[in-house]
């Protein structure tokens, strides 16, 4: 990583003063472990459909090869809008991997975190860099790790006085979370 005039290039990203950590896999990343499951959910279900439509088709003899092309480009299509995002996390940021690219965040210097509410809500998280993602609140939910990480940074930008806007939004899914993790401890101890 070399720096020049305030500018940082670590060889993927030229960014003014903050410079995005390398990424890191290993030990010091947590991923979201359910995310192999829901990748196989989603490729067995594309492909459930896509046998049930070839066999409709074979069994009405209307099946061609122009009409198979079709149906498969249309599980393909079913396929990529299915795709679960990989949310990866380390010691100050969060990264969230869809089908084509990765984005990233600093949560050591987040200025933004919303809550976006609807048929599928979204936590929206933006930092000072200028960088923003987009995740699924269940993950963090589901996954202690990675809202410990998230959590951490964000006091840490609340330290710095960069997170203006969010912390109640943090705040209450830090509550959901220890209701879970408290819910999940009884289950297993047969004390509920």
């Amino acid at each position: 990583m070399e720096r020049r005039g305030g500018v940082t290039r670590d060889g993927r990203h030229t960014r003014r003063r903050y410079a995005l950590p390398p990424p890191v896999h290993g030990p010091a990343a947590y991923r979201d472990r359910r995310w192999t499951a829901e990748l196989r959910t989603t490729a067995c279900c594309t492909a459930g459909v896509l046998c049930l439509m070839l066999g409709v088709d074979l069994a009405c003899r209307t099946l061609d090869p122009l009409r198979a092309a079709c149906w498969t480009a249309l599980a393909v299509v079913l396929f990529a809008a299915l795709f679960p995002a990989r949310v990866t996390a380390g010691a100050g940021w969060l990264a969230v991997r869809g089908l084509l690219c990765e984005r990233r965040v600093r949560t050591d210097l987040l200025v933004l975190v919303h809550r976006s509410d609807g048929m599928a809500p979204r936590l929206v998280l933006r930092d000072a860099v200028g960088d923003r993602v987009e995740l699924d609140p269940k993950v963090l939910t589901a996954d202690p790790a990675l809202w410990h990480l998230l959590d951490t940074g964000a006091r840490l930008s609340r330290e710095r006085g960069l997170l203006r806007s969010g912390s109640e939004v943090l705040r209450v899914l830090g509550e959901r979370v220890d209701r879970d993790g408290a819910r999940k401890i009884f289950e297993a101890s047969g004390l509920e």
